[in-house]
């Protein structure tokens, strides 16, 4: 357990803001597998500022939510201070997060995401006027720097502190590699050093073993595990436990996993319409049974399911083959 500004968040493992992941269905998810904290998608200032719908409606937090940190992004301290004025009035979002670290380059070229880092004084600004904007606590996610040039994690965030952020989270990446290469988990431990505030720290955390690691070796106050999670919130559970007990168990039932892949296809389903709601789960039902016998031809069938009672027919008669198989 740790405090970000006065909000309580119950154990030190959370997801990361994950674009067009990261949804109502997405989070209630993790949260009932043990995850202390979790995050929206990039949310644009300018989007709500300019009444978007579908901006809008990624404000929502449900109730089996929570706490949630809603992830703002733009360029410009009076929008989005305006910003966090609109997320105060219209959302139960428990913090507020600054994206810092966004390397896609319609972000960037708008000034947003990891352009920011290119200037720290800007930077703070917008963290500043943030904080005076809002009594919810106001965090960031930066990365280590924009390239190997220009690293400038440590004098970010110690000018990110000084501007009232009560928390940072950072990847350790510039955003030159994006995605690639290894993650410098050093830099992680060089920012704890160098503020008071809680350091969250992601990048490359794939096990428990991984965010056990991560903790140990730079003093972080909590992991934030991203695409590792994507089909597999059994890892968030894993993780917990394995911090809190010093064992987990590894194994994950049939029966769970289809039982997982029904709640979270229910909730998408109950949230954005059936349509919207189905070709998402083209993308995250062969996350969950990308290590499963099979899931090729499962996977070209999602495609081709237009409405969720072939879906939960397609899905049952796979697991009936899969626990037949297991009985053999």
């Amino acid at each position: 357990m740790f405090k970000i500004g006065n909000v309580t968040v119950k154990n030190r493992v959370m997801t990361a803001p994950l674009a067009g992941i990261s949804d109502n269905a997405f989070r209630a998810i993790m949260h009932e597998h043990g995850a202390g904290l979790t995050y929206t998608e990039m949310i644009s200032d300018k989007g709500l500022m300019h009444g978007n719908k579908k901006t809008r409606l990624m404000l929502r937090i449900f109730p089996d939510e929570g706490p949630v940190a809603l992830q703002l992004f733009g360029g410009n301290p009076l929008t989005l201070a305006e910003a966090v004025r609109i997320v105060e009035q219209e959302s139960a979002a428990d913090i507020i997060d600054l994206n810092l670290g966004c390397p896609v380059p319609k972000v960037v070229k708008g000034n947003g995401g990891a352009s920011l880092m290119k200037d720290e004084n800007l930077a703070a600004d917008i963290v500043r006027a943030m904080v005076n904007a809002t009594d919810k606590p106001i965090t960031v996610k930066l990365r280590s720097g924009w390239d190997a040039s220009n690293i400038n994690a440590i004098s970010l965030a110690k000018k990110l502190e000084a501007a009232g952020a009560s928390a940072i989270a950072i990847h350790p990446r510039t955003r030159v590699q994006m995605y690639r290469g290894k993650a410098d988990w050093s830099m992680i431990k060089a920012v704890v050093d160098a503020v008071d505030i809680p350091i969250i720290g992601n990048g490359d955390i794939r096990s428990p073993e991984d965010a056990k690691r991560m903790l140990d070796e730079t003093g972080c106050a909590a992991v934030m595990i991203g695409r590792g999670a994507m089909g597999n919130p059994w890892l968030i559970r894993q993780t917990v436990s394995l911090l809190e007990t010093g064992a987990y168990d590894q194994h994950v039932t049939l029966q769970e996993r289809l039982t997982t892949i029904k709640s979270h296809a229910n909730r998408l389903i109950e949230n954005k319409g059936e349509k919207l709601a189905l070709l998402q789960l083209r993308t995250h039902v062969p996350w969950y049974i990308k290590s499963l016998p099979h899931a090729s031809s499962i996977r070209r069938l999602v495609t081709k399911v237009t409405n969720k009672t072939s879906l939960v027919t397609l899905l049952d008669d796979y697991f009936d083959q899969l626990k037949n198989e297991e009985n053999l």
